[in-house]
């Protein structure tokens, strides 16, 4: 993977560097609630600048990724955007992509993280196809915004976007709706993807200074990760940095609206997708905690969640159901949190994280309720010796 480093938006006064998984941009420029205000309203960009780069040149390039992804791209247009996974034998999400085509390249941004894993599978997996993967992280650079259209001269922040092949790259979310092919468990009344306006635009690496200028003069806002994190939580948008493990399939976040194609062709995984999406159940779910902020304690990813058992009653207490995948203060609702848990938790049972060897009591918003799975109506079988009355 490409390296970059002298990143200019962390030169900006009262920029705050992030740690973990956005090391290398800003989490914050000195206010992270007013930061969320301005993205929210199309007004400032986000630096993703750490982000990762990959294009897929070459006449079989859509065939080709369309084979392995659970994600419909064969017939993707010219600068339509879409998200794919990427799943291992057994149904697990191993990558997270966003995928964008000019016509002549396929773009896909990744976490920083996954990059170096992909392009070497996407390498060990060409064959005898005409395709070409190349790192591209160091000539491009990933910014975010929720504008209308961010690469508009009338856009209020202005971003010029690279178009290598004359197309400009710029990927829209289609988490905002179910996309063709895709399957929603969580109700549709109120989901608050409806209000999900993110895009990402790939711009020259050296227009990060011009950018940083920009904002210095008041021309353009700015907001950190804290603030994109924060909105994103609350939309219920997973991401494969923080709510994916070991063990994840797609039906536990949610991530068929927007993500996996139910009626495409074959490829690594799909058995497992077809199986629990007719016949069975996911065994953990999302859901979105509203925390208690009397404590100010934010839980951490990977803190665990706790519910009041219910029965045996001569056995009161509380067991581990599940852990958080990310928490942030939000401007409106507080603090709250993504977490996945146990299917089978009783949506109204009292739960409580335990964070910073403190007790922090949640209610949860079901995202994946309990019943998510078994969409196929199966006739049931009459058992063997038993006769109909």
């Amino acid at each position: 993977m490409s390296i970059v480093t002298d990143n200019p938006f962390l030169r900006l006064s009262g920029a705050v560097q992030a740690e973990g998984i956005d090391l290398g941009v800003a989490a914050h420029y000195g206010n992270p609630m007013i930061e969320q205000r301005h993205l929210l309203a199309g007004t400032a960009i986000v630096d993703l600048s750490h982000r990762g780069v990959l294009s897929v040149s070459g006449p079989d390039r859509l065939i080709w990724l369309n084979s392995v992804a659970t994600q419909r791209l064969d017939r993707l247009e010219p600068g339509e955007s879409a998200e794919t996974l990427l799943l291992d034998g057994t149904g697990r999400i191993e990558h997270d992509i966003r995928v964008l085509d000019d016509g002549t390249t396929t773009w896909l941004l990744v976490e920083a993280g996954e990059l170096p894993g992909l392009h070497a599978w996407l390498d060990s997996m060409r064959f005898m196809l005409r395709v070409e993967v190349a790192d591209r992280t160091a000539e491009f650079a990933t910014i975010g915004s929720m504008a209308a259209d961010p690469a508009a001269e009338s856009a209020s922040v202005r971003l010029a976007a690279a178009a290598p092949n004359g197309l400009p790259l710029v990927w829209h979310d289609p988490w905002a709706v179910v996309t063709r092919g895709g399957w929603q468990y969580a109700a549709p009344e109120g989901h608050p993807a409806a209000d999900w306006r993110w895009s990402e635009v790939l711009v020259p690496r050296e227009e990060l200074v011009v950018l940083v200028a920009r904002v210095e003069s008041a021309d353009s806002g700015v907001a950190g990760v804290l603030a994109l994190e924060a909105l994103r939580i609350a939309a219920w948008r997973p991401r494969r940095a923080t709510e994916v493990d070991q063990k994840t399939i797609p039906h536990e976040l949610d991530w068929l609206r927007s993500a996996v194609h139910l009626d495409k062709g074959c490829y690594r995984g799909q058995e497992t997708v077809a199986k629990v999406h007719n016949l069975g159940h996911p065994p953990r779910r999302l859901v979105m905690l509203h925390l208690d902020g009397s404590d100010t304690v934010l839980p951490l990813h990977g803190d665990e969640v706790f519910a009041e058992k219910t029965r045996p009653e001569a056995e009161a207490g509380w067991r581990v159901v599940g852990a958080v995948t990310s928490a942030a203060l939000h401007h409106e609702l507080g603090p709250i949190a993504l977490a996945v848990i146990k299917r089978a938790v009783p949506v109204s049972v009292p739960l409580e994280v335990h964070s910073h060897g403190e007790v922090v009591a949640a209610s949860q918003v079901v995202v994946v309720p309990p019943g998510a799975g078994a969409a196929a109506d199966v006739p049931r079988l009459p058992r063997l010796g038993v006769r109909g009355l």
